[in-house]
This record gives structure tokens, sequence and C-alpha cells, in this order.
């Protein structure tokens, strides 16, 4: 059963260290994405002159584009052979990066791995390479509540897993095959538990209680 892991890496270990330093305000999100390059950068807390001058002073940037802006966040395009470096890393053992934030000289993840063992192979893989891991907690899916909806633990497991990588969303950001591979099944398998966890949650939903089906 996959394991979600949350820890943080000091920037001082891998990358932007001096972008934390020159823009203390700001708080950088890695973009959602299935793509195993690195993704954009969400920057916020900060204006686009000082976040611009920031990259400009960070020998661990190579290049930087302004791709969107809005009202109170800014979105770059970030070429950093350390940061790509270490998002490689973070996948090798076939992990799955949920959520990606940067604030105060820390990297923070959230990352999905198929096992224990995973988790513990990339663990030990950033800390041979000098990477300080600070690990923050560690959930099973086995023993993340599941309510009254009578789903198992596989049917949650491949519908939160579908939900974090934007399944659901229009348009799509992740395919049932990609997210298959994440889930180390088959694209018939998730297809499977995903249409009877939807109906678990449909009869959940539109029957009276003591009408529910059992099976």
């Amino acid at each position: 059963m996959s394991t979600i892991a949350e820890f943080r890496i000091p920037a001082s270990d891998t990358a932007m260290e001096t972008t934390f330093e020159r823009a203390p305000q700001a708080r950088l999100e890695l973009e959602s994405s299935v793509s195993k390059t690195l993704p954009s950068i969400w920057v916020s807390g900060t204006t686009c002159e000082a976040i611009e001058n920031a990259f400009a002073a960070d020998d661990t940037i190579e290049r930087f584009e302004l791709v969107a802006s809005a009202e109170d966040r800014l979105l770059y395009d970030v070429d950093s052979e350390r940061g790509q470096y270490l998002y490689d890393e973070l996948l090798s053992s076939g992990g799955s990066l949920l959520e990606a934030s940067g604030v105060d000289s820390w990297w923070q993840f959230k990352m999905r791995f198929r096992t224990r063992e995973h988790l513990v192979d990339t663990h030990e893989t950033l800390e041979s390479q000098g990477i300080v891991v600070d690990l923050i907690r560690v959930t099973d899916v086995t023993t993340v509540s599941t309510g009254n909806t009578r789903l198992t633990p596989e049917q949650h497991e491949a519908l939160t897993a579908a939900f974090e990588k934007g399944y659901f969303k229009i348009p799509r950001q992740i395919s049932m095959e990609e997210l298959a591979s994440d889930l180390g099944i088959s694209h018939q398998a998730l297809s499977e538990r995903l249409r009877r966890a939807y109906g678990t949650l449909v009869d959940a939903e539109v029957q009276p209680v003591n009408e529910q089906t059992t099976d």
C-alpha cells in the first residue's frame, strides 16, 4: 500500500539559496505537472522586480522567464541544473511529487511512494549526496479514514491519487495510463477500482441508508 511523506530540504543543500536571501518574503510553489522535466514556479509575496533581481543573482539559476501573471502571483519558467538534479533524485525511486513549495530558505515536499521501502530508498539517496532531509510526517494510505462510504483501501487510494494528480480537472492534468503507472497497477485495474469507487459513492449518496447495497 502506498505511503505519503512530507519533508523539507534546506535550499543551501540544493538550489536557489540566494533567491531566498535576496527575496526573503517570497513564496515559491511548483506548478502541478505530470512532466518529468522541472515544472514552472509560481512566485508570491514579492514584486516582479525583486524576484527577478534575486533570480539574476542566483548562480544556481541558468535562465528564467516570466510566462504568466495573476493579481497576486507570477509564473516563471526557471532553468536550474541543481534544481533539476534534485527533482530527478526525488523521482528516482518511483515516487510521485504531489506538492512542492519554498519559503524561508527551505524547500518543502509532499510525495506519494508505492511503499515505505521506496521512501527509504529516496531518503538514503538524498542523504548520500549530502542533502539534509527533515522528515515531517509519514502516512500510510491504509491508515486514512474512509468515513462511512465503505470504500476499500485500494479504492480510496485510487480516488485520492486521481484527485491529487489532477485527473478530475478540466482539462485533465494526468492520463489514466500515467496514474496507473504512478500507483504501480495496470490501466485495467485502475479503471475497475475507480468504477467500483464511483458506484459506492453514488450508492451512499442517492439511496436511503436502509436501501443501500452491500455488495
